[in-house]
């Protein structure tokens, strides 16, 4: 019986130790990467999903930097109304105050001039400006919308425009982010700065007051109302936001069932690798050692 040896075992060793290698370098970038997918030939299929993933987490993240940064300015301009309201109500006492038919002229007057400071109050907080831009001049921001002016009836001038801007917060949902200061202050349905300038005028002649308290009523049903706008924006912002995370948070358990790695198998599929490698090398050791006796010997 005859041994039979091959005489160049070499192309078959370096082949098996080209394959451990490559699954031991296989285990290594799933470890690091935490993925068993790295590139497309590895699953086309969960590798194409992975990119359109990747599109939708990349959309979301841009509409909730959209929301995010309409929040805060939403979030003032609700604040600033309610400082308004809080104004309104306040002139709303003293108006019904200086009803009073015990009141003298002077505490009239000395009410007319309260209401007249409530007035200017009421005038800074129409011309808020946030990040340098008024926010109640329609889409003139660049203007300051109102501006006191005796000729007009009720005492101001709106310069602004009735423009509105609206964004896209989610896929296929718009919001409309501003009102005019027209719609807000000088609406025919409760002109605001008329209902001031008529009681401050009704109290410094005593005539008419009843009247002119009725007015900044309606003016203040007025402002409420518009001031719902805003709120129910935040609430929309904040909705569209909480939707967007939980739908990052779904790509990403998704993304991790398609192709993440189980670290405890890709750690054993790297130590076997290694193993099958360092016996490899031993055995190729022996063969060339043995080899080598052979050749000897003849």
């Amino acid at each position: 019986m005859s041994i039979r040896i091959n005489p160049n075992p070499a192309p078959d060793l370096l082949a098996d130790i080209a394959l451990d290698r490559q699954e031991q370098n296989t285990a290594l970038q799933e470890i690091s990467t935490g993925q068993s997918v790295n590139q497309l030939s590895d699953d086309p299929s969960a590798a194409a999903q992975v990119v359109l993933n990747h599109a939708q987490n990349s959309q979301n993240t841009q509409y909730l930097s959209t929301i995010s940064s309409l929040q805060p300015e939403a979030q003032t301009i609700d604040s600033t109304l309610n400082s308004a309201v809080e104004a309104v109500t306040q002139a709303i006492s003293l108006g019904t105050e200086g009803a009073n038919s015990d009141l003298s002229d002077s505490d009239r007057q000395a009410i007319a001039t309260q209401l007249q400071g409530i007035q200017s109050q009421v005038l800074s907080l129409a011309n808020l400006q946030y990040q340098g831009n008024y926010v109640f001049s329609g889409t003139a921001t660049s203007t300051q919308p109102f501006v006191l002016d005796s000729s007009q009836p009720d005492g101001v001038k709106y310069n602004g425009n009735t423009g509105v801007n609206s964004v896209e917060i989610s896929p296929g949902e718009r919001i409309q982010v501003n009102q005019p200061g027209s719609q807000i202050f000088t609406n025919s349905s409760g002109d605001l700065f008329g209902a001031l300038s008529g009681l401050i005028t009704a109290l410094q002649n005593n005539s008419g007051i009843a009247a002119a308290n009725t007015n900044l009523n309606t003016a203040l049903n007025q402002l409420t109302t518009q001031q719902v706008f805003y709120g129910s924006n935040l609430q929309q912002l904040n909705a569209a936001q909480t939707n967007l995370n939980n739908s990052q948070v779904q790509v990403a358990t998704q993304e991790n069932s398609l192709v993440g790695v189980d670290l405890t198998t890709a750690i054993t599929n790297l130590q076997q690798a290694s193993t099958a490698t360092s016996a490899i090398l031993s055995a190729t050791n022996q063969v060339l050692t043995t080899l080598n006796l052979l050749d000897y010997l003849t």
